[in-house]
């Protein structure tokens, strides 16, 4: 663990050396549960609401459905993850959709046809 964390970005290698939450430590005994499911064929799945963990090499491979505020979010977790927050993969903000403006809107929504 040591090692790892000196490959680590500073504010990634500061997390990790003032020590794990108790969100944190609960989700990592869950992955290592998970491990142990999966070398006995089955495809386990872990739910979690901390975005702020940093991925560890030994997150590879798990399914993590991790909260983004309104509903669970799907991850599987690849090497080229390692490093990373949890939270950078579920994003909480949907891009804006903007339809035709309603009545009453503008000036110029008067000349909008009615359906």
């Amino acid at each position: 663990m040591d090692e790892f964390i000196l490959l680590l970005p500073s504010r990634h290698r500061r997390s990790l050396q003032r020590g794990l939450t108790t969100d944190q430590r609960v989700l990592l005994e869950s992955v290592r549960a998970a491990r142990a499911l999966a070398n006995e064929g089955q495809k386990p799945i872990v739910k979690t609401h901390a975005r702020d963990m940093v991925i560890l090499p030994e997150m590879v491979g798990i399914t993590l459905l991790l909260h983004n505020g309104k509903e669970f979010v799907p991850i599987e977790v690849a090497v080229e993850m390692i490093g990373h927050y949890l939270g950078e993969f579920a994003i909480t903000n949907r891009p804006v959709k903007h339809g035709q403006p309603g009545i009453g809107a503008s000036r110029s929504s008067m000349y909008v046809p009615l359906k």
